[in-house]
This record gives C-alpha cells, sequence and structure tokens, in this order.
C-alpha cells in the first residue's frame, strides 16, 4: 500500500562520531525532527504539547488536594521515606492505600520539593498528560504521517476524561501514560525483532502492575499474540524475546512485592484493602476478581448483571455508552471502530510482518480488550477507568483517518470517510441531547456540520483541493466540537472526593454513590446530606468552586462554622472539597470525600501533636484524611478507605492508646461511618468506638465531637 511512510533509517552520526550530542545540535534536531518531516511538523508537534500543558493547567488550584485519600497519603510520603515506600496514608505508617505506591511517588516528591499545595500535587499529573500525548505522537508518526500522529496527540488530550484525570491525583494518569509507553515499545520492536524494546515493554508494564495492579495486564493477551506472530524473526527467537519481556515486568513489577510480603508485618503498615495484611490477597481480591465478579471483600457492593442496574451501573456492550460513560470517553469511539476496520482491509494483503498492519491490531486489540473488560465488570467500576482507553481511540483516528485520505481517490475511502464523520456528529448530537440545558445549539451545529461535511467527504475523489480541505475541515470540527466543549468545561471547574468525572452536569445517574461531580451543592460535599445523600452518582455533575466552609454541614468536624482542609494551619493554602455549604461528612461515612474542619478543630489537634505517633484517629480513610491535610499532623485511618478493613483489632487500639500514641479519637457526624464502623457493619471499627465512646471523655470543638484518649471516664 502507498498509504504510509516506511520505516524511518536510523540517524547518520556525525563525522567525529560524537558531535550528534551536542547541545546545539539536539536543539536543532528538536527543533526539525526527522529527515523526512514536513518542515511544519515539529513546530506544529511542540505547539500541541505547549497547548496540552497550558490547557491542563488552567484553573488547576480549583480543585484543591482534588482526592483527599490519595493526597494524603503524597504529604505522608513527604515527612516520611518508608511511608513513601509504603504509600502509607499517614507519617505513623498504620496503614496503606488500596494501591501500590508507584502513582504516589513523583507527587510526594515533588511536595518535598514544593511544600504541601494543589500545583505541587497535581503538576505531576498534568507532566504525565503531556508525556502520554508526546509519546503517542511518536508512536503514530514512526509508521504513517506527521499529520496522523498529531491528530491522535489532539483527540488524547481534548478527550473529556483525559482532561479530568490528567489535572488528578488518582493512579490513572500514569497507569495511561505506561499502557502508551507499552505499545509504543512493542511497535518499536516489530520494526526490526530488537529484544531490547520488548524488555522495555515489560519494564513499562511491571511499573504499571505497581500503579495499578492487574489493570495493567489487559492488553497483553493481543500484545503478546501480535509480537508472536508478526515479529521479524525466527519463531524461536521470538517465544525467547517474549520470556525475556516477562522476566523484565516481572523484575519490574515484582521487587516492591517481594519487599512488602517478606517484610515483617509488624514494622510496616496495614495493607490497606486486604483482610489478611497481604498485598496479594489485594491484588487478587479487592483490587483482582473482586473487581470482575462484585465479589470484593470489605467494598460496598457490585455491579449489577448484564443488562441489569447495579451499584456501579449497567454491564454489558452498551456500557461505555450508556448515560453514565458515554460523555466520557465514547465521543470518537464509534469512529476509531470504523478506522481500525478501514485499516485492517487495507493492509489485509500485506505480508506478515507489515508494521502498518501490526499498528492497527496493536492499538485496536489493546482497544476491544480493555473496553470489554470495562463492559462487564461486576464489581466496583468508576467513570473515570475509562481514561485507559483514550490514548488507543486518538491512535486508530489518527492512524484511520489519515491513511484513508491518502487512499481518497478510491470511492470506498471515500465512503469509509463519509460515514465515519458523519455516524460520530450523529453520535455527537445523542450525547449533547443528554444534557439539554447545555449549550442546545452545539447539538444541532454539530449535526448539520458533520453530515455536509460527510456529504463533502464521501465524493472527496471528485473535489478539487480547496474544496477537499474545506470538507476535511468542516468533518474535523464537527467531530471534535462536542469533547472539546465538554473538555472546556472540566477543565473550569473544580474536581474534588472519591468519585470524579468530565463534562457538565448530566441527565444520567449511576446507581452508585456521589455527589455532583465530587463538588458541593445539595448532595455533595458542602451540601446538606453529603456526598452519598441522594446514592446517586451522576453521569457528570456541576461541581462548586471549593467552599470556605462557613455554612452549615453534618459531617465529623464541620457541624458548624469550618473552613476547608488545609486553608489553615500546616496543611497548606489550597482549599479542599466543600461547596457552597461548608462542612459535608462526605456521605457514607466519609466514604468518598471527608469532612470539613473547622480552625478550632484544628488547634486542637495540632496541640502537642509532636508528643504523639498520630495526633487522632478516625473511622475511614477519607475522614482521617481530611484532619490530616489540615493539621499537617499524622491522623490514623481506622478500617482503611471503607471502614472495613480489620486493622488495628480493638486490642491493638487498646495498645496504642496504652503506649501514649494516639492523642484523639474523631467522632462521627450525623453523615459519618463512627458507631457502625464505616461500611465495616459489626467490624473492629464499631467494636473500637464503642470502646472509646464508654472509656473517655468527650471533647466538643462547636458541633464537632473529639474523645481525648489521655482522659479515662
Amino acid at each position: 500500500m502507498t498509504t504510509t511512510s516506511p520505516t524511518p533509517a536510523p540517524l547518520r552520526a556525525a563525522p567525529d562520531g560524537a558531535a550528534h550530542r551536542r547541545p546545539g545540535v539536539l536543539a536543532a534536531r528538536l527543533w526539525r525532527g526527522r529527515p523526512d518531516d514536513p518542515r511544519w511538523a515539529r513546530p506544529a508537534l511542540l505547539g500541541l504539547l505547549l497547548a496540552t500543558a497550558v490547557l491542563y493547567l488552567w484553573n488547576l488550584s480549583a480543585s484543591g488536594y482534588a482526592n483527599s485519600f490519595y493526597s494524603a497519603a503524597v504529604q505522608a510520603g513527604s515527612q516520611s521515606w518508608q511511608a513513601l515506600f509504603f504509600g502509607s496514608l499517614d507519617a505513623g505508617n498504620a496503614i496503606t492505600v488500596d494501591k501500590p505506591p508507584a502513582s504516589l511517588w513523583p507527587m510526594a516528591l515533588s511536595v518535598r520539593l514544593f511544600g504541601l499545595n494543589s500545583w505541587a500535587v497535581l503538576v505531576p499529573q498534568v507532566l504525565m498528560g503531556v508525556a502520554t500525548t508526546g509519546v503517542l505522537y511518536a508512536a503514530v508518526r514512526r509508521r504513517f504521517s506527521a499529520a496522523a500522529g498529531l491528530i491522535a496527540g489532539a483527540v488524547l488530550a481534548l478527550t473529556p476524561v483525559a482532561a479530568l484525570m490528567f489535572r488528578f491525583n488518582n493512579p490513572d494518569a500514569l497507569l495511561a501514560l505506561l499502557m502508551t509507553v507499552t505499545v509504543y515499545c512493542v511497535l518499536r520492536a516489530l520494526e526490526h525483532g530488537r529484544t531490547k524494546w520488548l524488555v522495555w515493554a515489560g519494564v513499562a508494564v511491571g511499573l504499571a502492575f505497581l500503579t495499578k495492579t492487574l489493570q495493567a495486564f489487559l492488553i497483553l493477551p493481543p500484545l503478546a499474540v501480535l509480537y508472536a506472530v508478526c515479529a521479524p524473526v525466527r519463531p524461536r527467537r521470538r517465544f525467547g524475546q517474549l520470556a525475556l519481556s516477562a522476566g523484565a515486568m516481572l523484575v519490574a513489577g515484582g521487587w516492591w512485592v517481594a519487599i512488602v510480603e517478606l517484610w515483617p508485618a509488624s514494622s510496616r503498615p496495614y495493607i490497606g484493602g486486604s483482610q489478611n495484611n497481604s498485598f496479594l490477597e489485594l491484588t487478587f481480591g479487592y483490587n483482582g476478581l473482586g473487581r470482575i465478579n462484585g465479589e470484593e471483600t470489605g467494598s460496598v457492593g457490585g455491579g449489577g448483571p448484564r443488562g441489569g442496574g447495579g451499584q456501579w451501573g449497567e454491564t454489558g456492550l452498551g456500557r461505555m455508552f450508556d448515560s453514565e460513560i458515554g460523555g466520557q470517553i465514547s465521543w470518537l469511539l464509534p469512529a476509531a471502530l470504523i478506522l481500525l476496520v478501514a485499516g485492517l482491509v487495507l493492509t489485509r494483503k500485506a505480508r506478515r510482518t507489515d508494521t502498518a498492519r501490526a499498528a492497527f491490531v496493536a492499538w485496536g486489540g489493546s482497544l476491544l480488550m480493555t473496553a470489554a473488560v470495562f463492559s462487564f465488570m461486576a464489581g466496583i467500576f468508576h467513570q473515570y477507568y475509562t481514561v485507559a482507553l483514550a490514548p488507543y481511540i486518538a491512535a486508530l483516528v489518527g492512524m484511520g483517518a489519515t491513511v484513508l485520505w491518502e487512499e481518497r481517490a478510491s470511492r470506498w475511502a471515500g465512503a469509509a470517510l463519509g460515514v465515519t464523520v458523519a455516524g460520530t456528529a450523529v453520535w455527537a448530537y445523542v450525547l449533547l441531547g443528554r444534557v439539554s440545558d447545555y449549550l442546545p445549539w452545539l447539538r444541532w451545529a454539530v449535526l448539520v456540520g458533520g453530515l455536509v461535511g460527510a456529504v463533502g467527504l464521501l465524493v472527496v475523489g471528485r473535489l478539487g483541493r480547496r474544496l477537499a480541505l474545506a470538507a476535511v475541515g468542516l468533518g474535523l470540527a464537527a467531530s471534535l466540537a462536542g469533547p472539546v466543549a465538554y473538555t472546556l468545561s472540566t477543565v473550569d471547574s473544580a474536581h474534588t472526593g472519591s468519585i470524579v468525572t468530565a463534562g457538565p452536569a448530566s441527565a444520567g445517574g449511576m446507581g452508585g454513590m456521589g455527589g455532583p461531580r465530587g463538588g458541593g451543592g445539595p448532595g455533595g460535599p458542602g451540601g446538606q446530606g453529603g456526598d452519598g445523600g441522594g446514592m446517586r452518582q451522576p453521569g457528570g455533575g456541576t461541581a462548586q468552586p471549593p467552599g470556605n466552609g462557613k455554612g452549615p454541614g453534618n459531617g465529623p468536624g464541620g457541624n458548624g462554622p469550618g473552613n476547608a482542609p488545609g486553608q489553615h494551619g500546616k496543611g497548606g493554602t489550597a482549599p479542599q472539597g466543600g461547596g457552597k455549604r461548608g462542612g459535608a461528612g462526605g456521605g457514607m461515612g466519609g466514604l468518598l470525600n471527608g469532612a470539613q474542619v473547622s480552625a478550632k478543630a484544628e488547634r486542637l489537634l495540632e496541640a502537642d501533636a509532636g508528643d504523639y505517633t498520630w495526633a487522632a484517629a478516625a473511622i475511614g480513610s477519607q475522614n482521617a484524611a481530611s484532619y490530616q491535610l489540615a493539621t499537617g499532623e499524622p491522623v490514623m485511618a481506622i478500617g482503611g478507605f471503607n471502614g472495613s478493613d480489620p486493622s488495628p483489632t480493638l486490642a491493638q487500639f487498646k495498645k496504642y492508646v496504652a503506649d501514649g500514641d494516639i492523642h484523639y479519637f474523631i467522632a462521627s457526624g450525623a453523615g459519618g461511618a463512627g458507631g457502625g464502623g464505616g461500611m465495616g457493619g459489626d467490624g473492629t471499627s464499631s467494636a473500637i468506638t464503642s470502646w472509646v465512646e464508654s472509656t473517655y471523655k468527650k471533647v466538643t470543638v462547636g458541633s464537632a465531637t473529639f474523645y481525648d484518649l489521655t482522659q479515662p471516664r
């Protein structure tokens, strides 16, 4: 086929063998790019990366500490190297987050350098977004045109859920980067059958495992089969290379696991999310098979059967397109699937080792495998997980669109382009119609513009150059208008809490928990009833800016005038959570957004905090994180994220108190976890709460209640 550029030849060495490493030469090459690139290609790439950085940095601090669960662990890691290594929630190393710690390391190192504030926490995520865009461009450009790489990079940057997660402190940003690097390395290995690139792919997967455990393995089957079949070396060598790559993956991802499993449990933090203090149990249980079958021990319940409702939405083939997920990721998903088929048809007669077909199989296989697992997993599933699909969709759109454009002289290629644009415009019309009060004119403009552009593309082979370019421009604008609007809405809004979504408020609602966008307002943090007040998770949500805590609330420490964590004391200056009304309890025991902390409560916990390992203890990680971020002092999270982990036991907690390690116990408010042990029911959280309430003196600060563990009743 004539649609793609050949694999580039290696760069020729400078006459002295080292001149190509001189700074001036490197700078010139950075600007010029590859020898066969058009002159505009490299400036356009640098412009794309700069625009992506500016877009993602815009209004960044509005989200405060974003997900306080991870921000508290970042703060702990900035204070304690042991907490950094294990991913502990507090510098006292009581319990870890329920994921491996790789995603925390860049943020914690940033906070060590620049202090605890919103930018120090979130800018590393932005840089990951820019890096992902650059790696995706490089991967697509190596076999296709510069235009293909630029389209792929722009589509990724303008995907709403990508704009959300590359500005948020969940592990998904680093995971998306590492998955993109993995595909890039596999495609490099397929060019000449070089072992080193397959080994680097294994290293990337291993690091991705240390980011989000088994999700890193979703793309391994299609990539391994692709290399085993299509690599330009003998079969025996192919399988040997795959074995070496698997070994590199085990080393890159297994060293930390081995240390944790061999480390004496008595001298390391409890593994959050597990029931037996084992990372392997966490990996294959709560974060593994439990996510597939919905039977996560200690969790809040799974999803519904195929076609049925459930705590985490409906499962089935239509899940990526439904009212919960569609506006996050599916704008160009139909186009990607159409262009995948078109690319495979175009390369159907190519030789076994053809790298263009390999690229379509690599990105398409990764997309289909990941989307299939997401569609049918019955366990915990959040809309933002779909950021993992964004690089795959973007690559297929960039490759497929440019390949068909180069083949536009044939009728079927023009027809495929027209169908792709028309289908994308119609689907965007449907998605925009789900939020009827959001830019109502846009859906009609997209539909009309897309259909007109599609008609032009159907006959593009018979049009003059100017008309053909006009049809392409109109079709591209119509295809991207919807996701661009949602992305701009996303970056212009605050996002806090554990469950966040991109775009404007949606009429749809997940059958799970959460408030609008993790932001404020009634039924959300900062509103009465907290985040879980309505037991409803909107597909979008109207986020409010971080509140000032001046209104009534009913979460721990928030039943009176208060301030968002970080607004006073050592917690930094960035506001956290909250909406116009002030102190929400985070709903469901602070499961989703924690609590608002008053200035008086901060002063209480900060007094003599240096004399204790933990200034306080609270049920659930989000509640504990709120107080820890506000005061800068370690706060023990009893029961982990859900309040259901058996750590510490009542006997262990009594010993901590007897040894003078904990100063206060934070009682739950109206929306708190307290007596019920969070989601843990009658577990250790409940037993500890009952013992504390019957044994120690109550201290009231405003409407918040604490128990002084140094003052028996």
